[in-house]
């Protein structure tokens, strides 16, 4: 992980595609501790450090992590993140072009927690949560394209099991059908920008996290 913005309220990090969140039952270091030990030494500081998860990325995805330093600035962010006032905006390579440029994607998905899978419907189904997100083409090459994603609603897996749905799942993404996995583990989804009102403060804060280091992404970028 590598830190793009910190105050006294908010630490924000772009996390690799290897890292998790939170804790979970592989017992790998989860990155709020990784977060915790860098500002243990960076400020000296003695006893327990307070950080706070604002969000999740899944484990293979990459990109911006907001963490809170603060229980003012957590409880605050959460309700901000609950409500939509956080704009999140995602990058997302693909083997197959979308229908359209531009759109809107709707679904309902149901999640299964056995298999660790959301699944998209066109129509309500018994427990299943409205999700929308708006895409648009930004590149394309021989082989890919590459998706910008804005989210509308934070749902289990919801940019995976929506594009998948619309016969473009994400380059490595066994779960969603994709041939093929990517040498490291990752899938090629990656959270490139967060905006929002500072909690405390009330500045705009408007982050990009640049894209990992693997060749595909890159040819993607502009010079």
């Amino acid at each position: 992980m590598t830190v793009v913005y910190e105050d006294n309220h908010l630490i924000i990090v772009n996390k690799t595609a290897s890292e998790i969140v939170q804790g979970d039952k592989t017992g790998d270091t989860p990155l709020s501790e990784t977060v915790k030990q860098y500002l243990k030494e960076k400020y000296n500081k003695p006893g327990n450090v307070f950080i706070g998860v604002t969000h999740r990325l899944d484990r293979p995805v990459s990109g911006l992590v907001v963490l809170a330093k603060t229980s003012k600035a957590l409880a605050r962010l959460n309700e901000m993140f609950r409500t939509g006032k956080v704009e999140k905006t995602y990058w997302a390579i693909t083997k197959n072009l979308p229908p359209a440029e531009e759109g809107t994607l709707t679904h309902y998905l149901t999640r299964n927690e056995k298999q660790n899978k959301s699944y998209a419907y066109d129509t309500e189904k018994p427990g299943s949560k409205l999700a929308v997100l708006h895409y648009r083409l930004r590149a394309r090459s021989d082989n890919y394209c590459l998706l910008e994603v804005d989210l509308k609603t934070g749902r289990h897996h919801q940019i995976r099991c929506q594009l998948a749905r619309i016969g473009c799942p994400i380059k490595g993404d066994l779960k969603y059908g994709f041939p093929r996995s990517n040498p490291d583990g990752s899938i090629s989804l990656h959270a490139r920008r967060v905006k929002f009102v500072h909690p405390v403060s009330g500045k705009l804060i408007d982050v990009v996290a640049p894209v990992p280091d693997d060749n595909l992404w890159k040819a993607f970028l502009p010079e």
